[in-house]
């Protein structure tokens, strides 16, 4: 039976429920928007309220007899090529460690490239899987990390056969991505599963010029972000899965085991609503978002100072095997400023919000809400930030160290480290001790420090002078990273 795509099953459950006029005597307690608080009501709007209902028992029967979630599902499924899609309201960053636990479980092995999110770490903790890191490809001229490579894969595989299955994020934040094909034969040809932390990569399948997808490309398992470049609210993730490597029913019940009981209807409509919006006009949509990317992209590189990155810095030998051009990535260095100075300045001074920002470029991200108002502003912005560029200088001294000495040995798996007995630390006397904390420049969200790494100086000469020049470190225990969580004893 062909599916039908111009249906929203979650949106049409929910205008019938208001419809019916039921009255509901369960969760949530604002009962309609009745119970909340009236200034809470005149900033959020009651449509929040009204949207927010029971799932189950609410907008479908205890028993889900509608089947209004599963239709949705599948609707989604069959949009984007996957044989089993399933929503969940945690975000990606549950999603990815459901993923992880779909494939390996505690003290076994699993292959991971280190530039992997957070949340991959957080995935590691919980479960105690043992890391097998896989080193991304470098780009030590722009002092970058790309996905790692098909052959790293296969190396690691060759050093540990016994890896329960791999996980690769792509495209990053950046906009690079890995050769998705290559990795998914290389686990295959070993009967291995392929999980690819595929966040940033929700309009994939709906533009023929977009990189290939995950699904496409033979993964098992995808993780897909819809807030982050589609129109879902924020927390919308989708797991995909096909093939008979990961059984679609292990993945749900690990899913069933870290995700909530009381899931948003909310975020269900979001994402339910974007799925027939781009089945119906995607191409159209996502065609028009790359030309207007075209066009902003050659608009910012005429700024002097600014150079915008694109497929011929980020694609080629020993770097991405293919490039989004959506996240339109700003390098500063010929600015002399570095992209917090940026950030900040465009926030104060223009009231313009960069998404991605390190020690020499900020991140602007385009989607298909973008338009020439909005992207007109975006140009302004940068102009009078070249302009005010001057009274920013000089830089703060930001010391990234090279890709050699930015790796770390690791001494202990994140699990034991993180819950092994600890100490506190000056910064100054940390090197050599095994880190009992993840230390995370956010955003991007991808950890320079790991539980269980023996901490090293050029690491903590650059944590601690980017931190001075505005890096955010949202998950270091002490905010002035003045000391540091170390596993008690030596340490050595």
């Amino acid at each position: 039976m062909t599916a039908d795509q111009t249906r929203a099953p979650v949106l049409e459950a929910l205008a019938d429920y208001h419809r019916r006029g039921r009255t509901s005597f369960t969760p949530p307690g604002h009962k309609q928007a009745r119970g909340a608080d009236p200034a809470v009501r005149e900033v959020l709007g009651d449509a929040v309220f009204l949207g927010d209902v029971l799932a189950s028992g609410g907008l479908d029967d205890r028993l889900h007899h509608g089947g209004v979630l599963e239709h949705a599902e599948a609707l989604m499924a069959d949009a984007v090529h996957a044989q089993h899609t399933y929503f969940t309201t945690c975000g990606s960053s549950l999603s990815v460690k459901a993923a992880m636990l779909a494939v390996a479980g505690p003290h076994e092995k699993l292959l991971l490239g280190r530039d992997a999110h957070k949340s991959v770490v957080s995935g590691l903790v919980l479960s105690g899987i043992e890391p097998v890191w896989v080193e991304p490809q470098w780009d030590a001229e722009r002092h970058l990390a790309h996905p790692p490579s098909a052959e790293a894969f296969a190396r690691a595989f060759e050093a540990h056969p016994d890896a329960k299955g791999a996980l690769v994020t792509s495209p990053t934040p950046y906009g690079s991505c890995a050769d998705l094909a290559a990795i998914a034969e290389v686990c295959h040809g070993r009967s291995r599963p392929l999980i690819v932390d595929e966040a940033w990569g929700a309009h994939l399948p709906f533009h023929p010029d977009l990189p290939s997808w995950a699904m496409d490309a033979g993964a098992d398992i995808c993780v897909t972000s819809i807030h982050k470049m589609g129109s879902g609210l924020e927390q919308g993730s989708v797991f995909h899965q096909q093939g008979d490597l990961v059984p679609a029913q292990l993945l749900q019940m690990r899913a069933d085991l870290l995700g909530t009981t009381s899931p948003s209807v909310l975020i269900f409509a979001g994402m339910d609503g974007w799925r027939r919006q781009m089945a119906l006009r995607g191409k159209e949509i996502m065609g028009d978002a790359l030309d207007l990317a075209a066009e902003v992209r050659a608009a910012i590189e005429q700024i002097d100072g600014m150079h915008v990155n694109d497929r011929d810095d980020f694609c080629g030998a020993g770097l991405a095997a293919d490039f989004d051009p959506l996240p339109v990535v700003i390098d500063l260095d010929g600015l002399g400023i570095c992209g917090y100075q940026a950030a900040d300045w465009l926030r104060e001074h223009r009231n313009v919000d960069a998404h991605l920002n390190d020690h020499r470029r900020i991140g602007t991200q385009l989607t298909h809400g973008d338009d020439h108002e909005t992207t007109g502003e975006l140009l302004a912005a940068l102009k009078a930030l070249a302009q005010a560029a001057p009274e920013l200088r000089p830089a703060p001294r930001i010391e990234v160290p090279p890709p050699a000495e930015l790796r770390m040995e690791q001494a202990d798996t994140p699990r034991d480290a993180f819950f092994a007995s600890t100490e506190d630390v000056p910064v100054d006397k940390a090197a050599g001790r095994v880190a009992a904390e993840m230390i995370t420049p956010y955003p991007p969200g991808i950890p320079v420090v790991l539980p269980g790494e023996r901490l090293t100086e050029p690491v903590l000469r650059y944590l601690v002078t980017g931190l001075a020049a505005g890096m955010n470190l949202p998950d270091a225990s002490d905010s002035r990273l003045e000391r540091i969580r170390v596993v008690a004893g030596n340490g050595r």
